[in-house]
């Protein structure tokens, strides 16, 4: 691969750093997918967007062959995330992962449902609901998961999204409706097994091996969904004993058919690049797609790269994967 300036375009706060097991602080994923870049010989700097006026004529002034995209939000605003790239595009600048069109669609959750039913993909049954406006509802059965519709990252969505009667349903509704002022996704709840699928490239884009996330340590009663618990209250048990596992028992049936799904959804939804695609496997074997996740965490440790790892790549080949595929979407050689 040619040298390269690469701009590391990211949140200045970034993801918040977590102990390792030593006790000491964990390495962010901008500052891993920085040396990757520079040990593979390019010319690395960072792009900070901070979610000020400042910061777009800042970029408006970027020299760079690439910009590796790692922002998922402006300031404080993470349904601003499609914007960003928006500002991109108007300023000519390449840049890795999703576009805006994508990144609108994958956001929205019922929108998002809709193309994939379209497509063929099963999703669970589902309801919107704005203030008491109807704005697409299925006939579901409690119980339900409650949840913002254009919020990811597991936001507005913890244990007791679950909803088994009407007066649960009808707190939950009001309290997101004052947390979010937005749209609320009404979900027919799937018991199930909780996997998903990354993807990687473009016109030839290859699904990894399903990853599970292991929920088996949750106390009885508790709903196994990876909601705000599991993914972000460090040294609660939620967050503790969940592990994220690469199946051995799945049916190769069944993998085919997430793969499928995943690669389907990839193309249908406008992404790019790179993916990761959450599932619901039931008991009998169903597989609904619960959600699209366009520019996943990169971390050596997120679950999109223990996918990578499962398909035989390293951490350091993916994130240059990931340079290659955005560089053949612009025709520039590497």
């Amino acid at each position: 691969m040619a040298k390269l300036q690469i701009g590391i375009a990211h949140q200045p706060d970034g993801q918040p750093e977590a102990p390792s097991p030593g006790g000491r602080k964990r390495r962010t994923d901008v500052e891993q997918i920085t040396e990757i870049l520079t040990r593979a010989g390019h010319e690395v700097f960072s792009v900070a967007v901070d979610g000020s006026r400042e910061c777009l004529g800042r970029l408006g002034q970027v020299k760079a062959d690439l910009l590796f995209n790692l922002v998922e939000a402006f300031g404080d605003d993470d349904t601003k995330e499609p914007h960003v790239a928006a500002h991109y595009e108007l300023l000519g600048l390449r840049y890795t992962g999703s576009g805006p069109r994508g990144l609108f669609l994958a956001m929205d959750k019922a929108q998002t449902k809709k193309v994939l039913h379209f497509h063929g993909i099963l999703t669970p049954r589902f309801v919107t609901v704005f203030h008491g406006r109807l704005e697409w509802a299925h006939d579901i059965d409690f119980p339900v998961i409650v949840k913002p519709a254009r919020e990811d990252g597991s936001i507005g969505i913890g244990f007791q999204a679950l909803a088994g009667s009407i007066k649960e349903l009808m707190e939950r509704i009001d309290q997101l409706h004052a947390d979010f002022n937005h749209p609320v996704l009404i979900e027919q709840y799937i018991e199930g097994r909780e996997i998903n699928v990354g993807v990687l490239g473009n016109t030839s884009a290859a699904a990894f091996p399903p990853v599970e996330l292991d929920l088996s340590h949750l106390p009885e009663g508790t709903p196994r969904i990876a909601g705000t618990e599991v993914k972000w209250h460090e040294g609660t048990r939620a967050y503790r004993g969940s592990k994220y596992v690469v199946p051995e028992d799945l049916p190769p049936g069944v993998v085919e058919q997430l793969q499928a799904a995943a690669l389907t959804s990839f193309q249908a939804l406008d992404l790019r690049d790179y993916a990761r695609f959450d599932f619901r496997l039931a008991p009998d074997n169903k597989v609904y797609l619960i959600e699209a996740n366009p520019n996943p965490y990169l971390h050596s440790g997120a679950d999109f790269i223990r996918g990578a790892r499962a398909s035989g790549r390293t951490h350091p080949q993916t994130i240059l994967e990931i340079v290659e595929a955005a560089l053949s979407r612009y025709e520039v050689r590497a």
